[in-house]
């Protein structure tokens, strides 16, 4: 009876044990999920601003079609990714598209001038740094989702339960290149 006893205690503290872990999966889940819902708050103004920008550069740039249809197909993209895995590679490809057309804008001094452009220009850098803040918090929620699923023991629950390792938001193969270059410093 004693013998009974302790192995339905040692079950009862296994399965509190297991719903521990389980549980703390879902949270770092949800924990995720929200982080990236942050992100596409962000993200909706992104794509606002980005399409009065390719209106406003339109007007100057009339050659620079195919960068502006880059820029325009990117964003369409962007906006019609369901998944937070399809976000990911869709925004990475309207970072891409946009780094393109700031190159192209250098070209016109006159647009660079403009009150309208400058005014966009300052809004889509305050909105780059507020995505990268809220992508530096997805991450975090990302880390700790990842971490606990490859970790003993909750990876054991998590691969009963079908968690598995989340792709971070990371900078674009293109972006890396960019970023890999100096800058160039003109006066």
């Amino acid at each position: 009876m004693t013998v009974l006893l302790i192995i339905l205690g040692i079950i009862v503290l296994l399965v509190l044990w297991g719903a521990g872990i389980y549980n703390n999966l879902v949270r770092l889940r949800n924990n995720r999920e929200n982080a990236f819902a942050n992100i596409d708050v962000q993200l909706k103004q992104r794509h606002d601003l980005v399409a009065q920008l390719v209106a406003t550069v339109k007007g100057y740039a009339q050659h620079e079609k195919e960068v502006l249809e880059r820029v325009t197909n990117a964003r369409a993209a962007a906006m019609n990714a369901t998944s937070i895995n399809d976000k990911i590679q869709a925004e990475n490809n309207l970072s891409s598209a946009l780094a393109g057309l700031k190159v192209s804008v250098e070209a016109y001094p006159d647009l660079k001038a403009n009150q309208n452009f400058l005014q966009l220009q300052n809004e889509i850098a305050d909105i780059e740094n507020k995505l990268a803040a809220v992508r530096r918090f997805f991450n975090s929620a990302t880390r700790e989702l990842n971490n606990a699923v490859q970790t003993f023991p909750s990876n054991i629950l998590a691969g009963m339960f079908g968690f598995t390792k989340q792709p971070m938001f990371e900078v674009s193969t293109e972006e890396r290149t960019q970023l890999d270059k100096a800058p160039e410093i003109n006066f």
